[in-house]
């Protein structure tokens, strides 16, 4: 048991991951604050145009699929690195369980 313990935690891969891990919790704290201010900008938008931005609503998706990416990365759901790893999202997530049987 101890030996398969040790041969895991020499694997490089892992420690590569702890280190994606630790960058995408960074970007997700700090999505969140931009969050909030697409929020409230979408809000101050319609309080004084009476419209929806809809530039701004297609990158609040975006960024909602992009923390979704981030999510499901972190949770082990997918080994996919979302962006600057891969493509900035565009629209709704794909909800594929990447470890699940279907």
């Amino acid at each position: 048991m101890k030996e398969e313990i040790k041969q895991r935690l020499e694997k490089h891969e892992t420690w590569q991951r702890v280190l994606y891990m630790l960058f995408f919790i960074f970007i997700y704290t700090i999505s969140k604050f931009l969050i909030i201010g697409v929020m409230l900008f979408q809000f101050i938008t319609i309080i004084l145009t009476g419209n929806i931005n809809e530039q701004l609503l297609k990158f609040g998706q975006n960024l909602s699929t992009y923390l979704y990416q981030i999510t499901i990365f972190l949770t082990y759901n997918s080994e996919q690195r979302p962006f600057p790893f891969s493509a900035w999202p565009d629209g709704a997530p794909n909800q594929k369980a990447y470890y699940l049987d279907e």
